[in-house]
């Protein structure tokens, strides 16, 4: 049975919704302390008032796109704050559905910030051994199925979770036994992104290829909290499809 006790501590971004409100919920839920990092303010206290221990989900707000090259330092503020991580969930990003024809180098930029750049210097923070724990530390990133099996009109969400993926590979042999990496790649999720009017078009031409429904956030929390797990403890390098098997 996957438990956590309260002093391992673990950054979980994107917290105020979605997969990553569902993960730091999970992990909370679990036993561990949990540094939840969003934007909204409002949506962090909500998530807050769903926790089982919410003396132990600490919210940081924060736009993760702001002055990425200095995020390690960032990292280094909140283990200052609170104490050594034991990993982190990376679960803040955005999609993007954008024919060549019409794309244009802000709308991949803004694409690239959070969902590449953000979360590699991220990582670069994690990895000092200053800011992390030497017993089983983890990092589990939120990929895409889209960074494996690519999508009409969407070449740089597509362009970003790959790299994504593949960087994640290249860091896991970089910090051997230090701290264990892996990616989750899920398919179309019913998440507050996804309901936005472009994307849930574009999910409503292909609902005939999800044979269980729509996924739920919860589907892709509990990879990601197995992941961060000591029953994982074996496990990096490694990128998993959740997508009901219908990628390719």
């Amino acid at each position: 049975m996957i438990n956590f006790s309260k002093e391992q501590l673990y950054i979980v971004t994107g917290a105020s919704s979605g997969i990553g409100e569902a993960t730091a919920i999970l992990l909370n839920e679990l036993g561990a302390s949990v540094v939840a990092v969003a934007r909204n303010i409002e949506r962090l206290n909500k998530m807050k008032s769903k926790c089982k221990y919410p003396e132990n989900m600490h919210i940081e707000v924060k736009d993760l796109t702001q002055d990425i090259e200095n995020l390690p330092n960032y990292v280094k503020s909140l283990k200052d704050k609170y104490s050594k991580f034991s990993g982190m969930a990376y679960c803040a990003g955005i999609t993007d559905v954008t024919p060549l024809k019409v794309l244009d180098y802000k709308t991949m930029d803004d694409v690239f910030k959070i969902d590449y750049y953000a979360p590699i210097f991220m990582m670069k923070g994690l990895t000092d051994k200053r800011n992390i724990v030497q017993d089983n530390a983890s990092i589990v990133l939120v990929a895409s199925s889209s960074g494996v099996g690519a999508k009409r009109g969407m070449t740089a969400y597509c362009g970003a979770k790959a790299a994504l993926i593949n960087s994640a590979k290249c860091i896991s042999k970089e910090f051997i036994p230090l701290i264990r990496v892996n990616t989750v790649s899920p398919t179309d999720i019913d998440t507050p992104m996804t309901q936005e009017e472009t994307i849930k078009s574009f999910i409503n031409e292909r609902l005939d290829k999800y044979p269980f429904g729509i996924g739920e956030p919860m589907d892709v929390a509990n990879m990601i909290v197995y992941l961060l797990s000591k029953e994982a403890k074996y496990i990096s390098g490694q990128n998993y499809v959740i997508d009901a098997g219908n990628i390719l």
